[in-house]
């Protein structure tokens, strides 16, 4: 088949490595813009556009797919099939009737569950046991088309959405290659989903990471896991931000907000019990573990 690959996130380059190995023909990938990034905003390509570099693969990279200009452009591809992950754009009506076979996206959970933008910092956060991928037609909807297969896997107690995020984009190249076989074969399933199951992870922004003390211990500590490595979980110290990366559950009490433990370690109250942060930074600085911050600061929150 002659497959156009859709895509902007890290999550998405090891499918698009599986389709660049595949015995079907990869004619186009559509990427986001190059963007400034980081203090020095340094114009960078996409993850996925570094992928292909040094291939002779066509790259299209419109500010907005849903333009007719894109839309023709794919359309000259001729594909059979568009493979859509991590995007960041919705897909119009006239986009998803290019493909002579399927437009099919790969989603970070197992649909309904986490339709939306963040679904694997939704998963740690709420304290689901298991995740997975989803691969499914695609419709003018948020995540709402019918599923041709779902693959999951295990939250481990720690995981962190670094580390999840990792994980799926696997299980999502394993995930494709199985979905191309069924496609191939004429025995494709396509199951409707229950749209009264659905639960949402809307797009996160740096604020979403901010500690609400006033939370029990046991949730503040999933939410420093999941928010990993981004958008990361923090507090404020002397003005500054201090993210932390890393905790565990501490059988202290007091004011939500209060400083348990300065010495080797930094224990601070939450609404029910305490968390020890084994893993911070504070803004400006880098990672490191609580005892080295510690080290000659006058703490105060």
């Amino acid at each position: 088949m002659r497959i156009v690959f859709i895509g902007t996130g890290e999550i998405g380059v090891p499918t698009l490595h599986v389709l660049q190995k595949s015995e079907h023909q990869l004619v186009g990938v559509v990427t986001q813009p190059d963007k400034p990034v980081g203090r020095g905003q340094k114009i960078e390509a996409t993850p996925i556009k570094k992928a292909i570099a040094g291939s002779s693969i066509p790259v299209l990279q419109p500010t907005r797919i849903k333009d007719p200009q894109a839309i023709h452009q794919i359309r000259e591809l001729r594909p059979e099939l568009i493979v859509v992950m991590a995007y960041g754009q919705i897909l119009s009506q006239d986009l998803l009737r290019i493909p002579t076979s399927a437009c099919l996206n790969l989603h970070a959970s197992l649909l309904p569950h986490w339709r939306g933008a963040a679904p694997i910092q939704a998963a740690i956060a709420a304290g689901d046991r298991e995740t997975g991928i989803t691969v499914m037609y695609m419709d003018e909807g948020l995540d709402t088309g019918d599923i041709l297969l779902q693959k999951r896997i295990d939250i481990s107690p720690n995981e962190t959405g670094g580390s999840l995020h990792d994980r799926l984009a696997t299980l999502a190249s394993e995930a494709m290659l199985e979905s191309l076989e069924l496609i191939e074969s004429g025995n494709a399933p396509k199951v409707p989903q229950d749209g009264a199951l659905a639960t949402y992870a809307p797009k996160l922004t740096r604020e979403n990471g901010r500690i609400d003390w006033k939370e029990p211990a046991e949730i503040i500590e999933r939410k420093i896991r999941a928010y990993d490595p981004w958008p990361a979980a923090f507090t404020e110290f002397n003005g500054r931000k201090l993210k932390a990366f890393s905790a565990s559950i501490i059988g202290l009490s007091g004011k939500p907000g209060e400083i348990l433990r300065r010495d080797k370690e930094l224990v601070i109250a939450a609404n029910d019990c305490a968390l020890s942060l084994t893993e911070v930074q504070l803004e400006g600085k880098r990672r490191m573990n609580a005892a080295e911050f510690l080290r000659g600061r006058n703490l105060s929150f």
